[in-house]
């Protein structure tokens, strides 16, 4: 395969990894290539994108290669996650969220397992809005981040414990049915004062 589908190859898979990241022996594997040839592979795409002055590049994190965004352009970022078009949450942000309140501490991996798509993008908006954050790092490989609620997400929905969550027991396994169950469940408490998620939005402007 020639250098530079192969290098399409790798910028795919950090892309997949997300901030979990892929070790280069990992990368390897997957790849079937011996991990000089890796590396070096990794090397050269790190060059590209700086030289063709890309608004991602590659970084080496505790051992793991990470596809991330480029430093100078964080004011940028700051704007679109204030901005009003993304006030408000998408389904698949509240789905992510409902999975994250019942089933955590939990990986991306995890959640996607479960709702069947990636979630990156959800997990971002959900941190941007401090209704989730890092609470640790799994014990498998890759030391995946898991994720937990916040207390802002305790207060969005008058939750002084997480034990207050509607009960979900009845619905076993999580699959689709019972994950949009859940997810009715938990914003449409009765006893809860409701707020809007343009509301949410709102409070971090």
């Amino acid at each position: 395969m020639q250098s530079k589908k192969l290098k399409s190859v790798i910028e795919g898979l950090l892309f997949a990894s997300g901030d979990e990241g892929i070790d280069i022996r990992q990368l390897a594997d997957v790849m079937e290539l011996d991990t000089k040839d890796a590396a070096a592979l990794v090397e050269e795409l790190r060059n590209d994108l700086k030289k063709q002055e890309r608004g991602i590049q590659i970084v080496e994190l505790a051992g793991t290669y990470q596809m991330t965004t480029v430093s100078e352009h964080a004011p940028y970022f700051e704007r679109l996650a204030q901005a009003p078009t993304r006030s408000s949450l998408s389904q698949a942000a509240l789905e992510t969220l409902s999975i994250v309140a019942y089933r955590q501490p939990i990986t991306r991996i995890e959640i996607e397992e479960i709702r069947g798509v990636a979630c990156d993008r959800a997990l971002h908006t959900l941190a941007a809005k401090e209704l989730i954050v890092e609470v640790g790092r799994a014990e498998a490989v890759g030391r995946p981040i898991l994720y937990g609620t916040t207390r802002k997400f305790m207060d969005y929905f008058g939750l002084s414990d997480l034990s207050e969550l509607p009960d979900s027991s009845v619905f076993g396994n999580m699959d689709i049915d019972s994950l949009e169950e859940e997810t009715r469940m938990l914003f449409d408490r009765p006893d809860t004062q409701q707020m809007t998620f343009d509301d949410v939005g709102q409070e971090n402007e």
